[in-house]
């Protein structure tokens, strides 16, 4: 800032400027202020550490335009194959080829919605708070035997262990499921076929807590940090193609949040993932 410009020239008025400095980000509002001859005298200078207002920014940006791919890349698809089938003279094999395509990008748009939804309705804290006492090993074997289709078709060998006398938890229970469902639906996704799942219902302290075991494919220890960012995948384009959104964890690790709890992730490449989700018991 020059001074003799606020000193000498009245007309010098506020003004405002945002600075880099290494990895942090301020907002110097510069007033100059006068003497008690209404004459300037000197500037004062107002530093603002903006920061976390900036990486918020940032985020936001990032979401949306994760949002609008992940949205384009469907749309494009279900445009092009109703192009296609609108132009006519296809058998009916190739017909219904691009009729299932439409259908399985239609269903995988829907998914995707409803997850944005979800993690709307957590951000605006309009989800439901109906907590009530239930007990976990049940919902946990419940949730294992909704998944009993996809767990056959890979040949998985799955067994739940209810270690000891766990209390009853106290949480949202549907939540508490889709949470159980989605962390298990992963294991079964990224475990080969013929491999193997154990599952683990225990009580430590003051919480309740699932434990899920795989010998999968594992997660690469630089992406461990960001697995549960919105929209991180490990390996984008398998994600896509198993019919994930991207978005699993994020909702999980919001929804434990809420319930007091919390979810814990080790994972090796190549030998498997181990999930461990934290509960807290009904408290006298």
């Amino acid at each position: 800032m020059n001074m003799e410009k606020i000193i000498y020239l009245e007309t010098w008025t506020s003004t405002e400027q945002r600075i880099q400095v290494d990895d942090k980000y301020v907002n110097v509002y510069f007033a100059p202020f006068k003497d008690e001859d209404e004459l300037p005298n000197g500037v004062i200078a107002v530093v603002q550490d903006i920061t976390e207002h900036v990486k918020l920014d940032n985020m936001q940006k990032e979401f949306v335009a994760d949002v609008s791919h992940e949205l384009k890349t469907p749309i494009t698809s279900i445009m092009g194959y109703a192009d296609t089938l609108l132009e006519g003279g296809f058998d009916e094999e190739t017909k219904n080829k691009f009729l299932n395509v439409i259908a399985s990008e239609s269903r995988r748009m829907a998914r995707l919605v409803t997850d944005l939804l979800t993690l709307s309705r957590y951000d605006n804290k309009k989800s439901s708070t109906n907590k009530e006492t239930f007990d976990l090993g049940d919902l946990v074997k419940k949730s294992q035997e909704k998944l009993a289709i996809e767990i056959k078709k890979k040949n998985h060998d799955v067994k739940c262990f209810v270690t000891a006398d766990v209390p009853p938890v106290y949480a949202v229970k549907d939540d508490i499921e889709r949470v159980v469902l989605n962390t298990l639906t992963n294991s079964i996704k990224y475990t080969k076929d013929g491999g193997e799942i154990k599952i683990y219902v225990g009580f430590v302290y003051t919480d309740a807590y699932i434990k899920i075991i795989d010998n999968g494919i594992g997660i690469p220890e630089e992406d461990l940090t960001r697995i549960f960012d919105r929209f991180y995948r490990v390996d984008k384009a398998r994600t896509r193609e198993m019919g994930g959104t991207g978005l699993g964890l994020s909702i999980a690790k919001e929804i434990l949040d809420k319930n007091g709890g919390s979810i814990d992730i080790k994972s090796e490449v190549g030998k498997g993932t181990e999930v461990v989700i934290r509960i807290p018991t009904k408290q006298q």
